[in-house]
């Protein structure tokens, strides 16, 4: 996946988008949904990713499978899992989805995983 910057952020200077690359802490939240039956493949695949994310200066800050009774109120399907994620800058992300052992093990994520939610922001 490639991120979209918000190029309002940026003057003309690709110097300054460089800049901006390696100096902003990147929050992704994701929303992810599981095939029916699928819940031991994915736990599989996430035993190789999420301990790969402090390979690139990341950190999972929050892991939540919610249960039924823990939405108030919701307009789209309940996600099986909600990740809040941090690296230290887009670069990182990047290389982070770059990452050779993790990719060796996308098949089991594309064998579990329904559809996924990424929403991508900074710390306000």
């Amino acid at each position: 996946m490639h991120g979209v910057l918000p190029v309002t952020f940026f003057s003309r200077n690709a110097g300054n988008i460089e800049l901006y690359l390696k100096n902003t802490m990147v929050f992704l939240t994701q929303l992810i949904y599981i095939r029916e039956g699928q819940e031991s493949v994915f736990h599989q695949f996430e035993d190789i990713a999420i301990p790969a994310i402090l390979k690139y200066n990341g950190m999972l800050l929050l892991r939540v499978r919610p249960s039924g009774n823990d939405f108030i109120e919701h307009h789209i399907d309940k996600p099986y899992e909600i990740h809040l994620v941090r690296f230290d800058n887009e670069e990182d992300f990047l290389q982070f989805q770059q990452d050779e052992e993790r990719k060796k093990f996308l098949h089991l994520k594309e064998q579990s995983v329904k559809a996924v939610w990424l929403i991508k922001g900074t710390k306000l």
